[in-house]
């Protein structure tokens, strides 16, 4: 496929090597001729100087015929620009970076929507979703995470004695704005159908909005509230932010570490479900004080890959059960398993997953694989020709598939039986892996 880059930095470097390695035709912008000259030496790739803000040095690049073009400068503004332009000059999907949380919250104001981006990439928010996947879901987070934040994943295990054993789903009378995605055990791994009956053990993956979850969880699935869980995060920036406020609506109790006064202010401002402790986590009296010890989880999310290791390592001294941490460096793969850290997020390793999702032919313009590669999520964008268009879901054969959600201009809703998809949607589909073929001919176009 044809993708351009905007941006020669860390980042675009990363993903142009990673994507030359996948085979795709690549052309790289920047308005450095050295950083342009370094990645030549490194990469078999098209190089364009000038500004992306230019449609000259844009229409130079051919973003025009691209099937994919990716602003990841250093300048939030250049990338809202620069992606903006690209897609009006004809490129099939632009998304543009952005370091600002301002401009990844839609509440306030749409930019994705007023600049016509695909989508506004954080590499700070991925690696927190991927942090929280690991803490509180382990499969079906890239659904919240395609829905762009309009609806929440929940996985809970059912507890026996819960009201929802032995029914068959259509029976089940569950809100009309909650779905059942996933049921999974050790033995079996299904999208939810009608007929499909949850047992004890079971692991089932609600989707809806929050509060809406929250009751179903509590009505149909649980006979008992579980028990709350401590995370303690270590470092306040924007992925520790990122990870704060997601943790922070569920059953956790969060505590943020963060070494910088003023930071912290920010912080409290924020994250009103979190308690930010003005500690420095590195040092080892004041992880005491923290309590770190009596935590369940401890998640290193400083700057530094050194002070993550050290922390960890502290952190498991400590007592705490379970260690997570960021580390950027590759080499430092090896020893982190020998230090006691459990799991180890990358951000590179992250960006490189997402990109590559978004290399999808056909109707498929993002997609995630989810439980082992049982199943798939996908993001699909309807096209008027697509035999789906203007059916009612009720009436729809999806055989081992699900639409877990709709986007629709400027708002997301989880669809019922009588929603139908219209030409401009776009949808999230669970997929399981023995329905690819099934499920892509009903959005592909005739």
């Amino acid at each position: 496929m044809n993708t351009v880059i905007f941006g020669a930095g860390t980042v675009g470097t990363s993903i142009a090597g990673l994507l030359c390695a996948n085979g795709h035709s690549i052309s790289l912008v920047d308005s450095s001729a050295s950083a342009l000259r370094a990645v030549e030496e490194q990469l078999d790739v098209r190089t364009v100087r000038g500004s992306a803000c230019d449609s000259i040095t844009l229409f130079q690049a051919g973003v025009q015929s691209a099937d994919l073009v990716l602003a990841v400068t250093s300048t939030d503004e250049i990338n809202l620009v620069g992606a903006s332009l690209a897609k009006a000059m004809g490129a099939r999907r632009s998304v543009a970076r952005a370091f600002n949380p301002a401009y990844l919250d839609a509440s306030t104001f749409d930019y994705r929507r007023h600049f016509g981006i695909d989508r506004l990439l954080s590499l700070e928010r991925l690696t927190a979703l991927e942090l929280a996947r690991a803490i509180r879901m382990p499969s079906l987070f890239a659904v919240e995470n395609f829905a762009r934040g309009g609806i929440e994943v929940q996985e809970i295990a059912v507890q026996t004695g819960s009201k929802g054993l032995g029914i068959p789903l259509k029976d089940l009378q569950l809100p009309q704005t909650v779905r059942i995605g996933l049921i999974s055990s050790p033995q079996r791994c299904v999208i939810a159908g009608a007929n499909d009956v949850i047992e004890a053990g079971d692991h089932v993956t609600l989707i809806g909005t929050q509060d809406v979850i929250e009751k179903t969880r509590h009505d149909f699935f649980e006979a008992r509230h579980p028990p709350r869980q401590n995370v303690i995060i270590a470092g306040g920036g924007e992925i520790g932010f990122n990870l704060a406020a997601m943790l922070q609506k569920g059953r956790f109790n969060v505590i943020l570490m963060e070494a910088d006064a003023g930071r912290c202010q920010f912080l409290a401002e924020r994250l009103h479900g979190t308690t930010v402790l003005h500690a420095d986590a590195t040092r080892q009296a004041e992880m005491q004080e923290a309590r770190v010890g009596k935590a369940d989880v401890f998640v290193a999310a400083t700057g530094h890959d050194e002070d993550n290791i050290v922390c960890g390592v502290e952190a498991r001294e400590l007592g705490c059960e379970r260690i997570l941490s960021i580390v950027r460096r590759p080499d430092y793969a090896n020893v982190l398993e020998k230090v006691g850290i459990d799991v180890a997020v990358s951000p590179r390793e992250v960006t490189a997953r997402e990109v590559l999702g978004m290399l999808q032919g056909g109707a498929i313009i993002g997609g995630s694989r989810i439980s082992g590669g049982d199943a798939e999520v996908w993001e699909v964008e309807i096209d008027s020709g697509a035999p789906i268009v203007g059916t009612k879901l009720r009436d729809v054969a999806l055989p081992g598939s699900l639409i877990a959600a709709i986007v629709r201009e400027d708002f997301v809703k989880v669809p019922g039986a009588d929603d139908a998809l219209r030409p401009g949607d776009t949808a999230v589909v669970l997929v399981h892996r023995n329905s690819i073929a099934d499920t892509l001919a009903l959005f592909e176009s005739r």
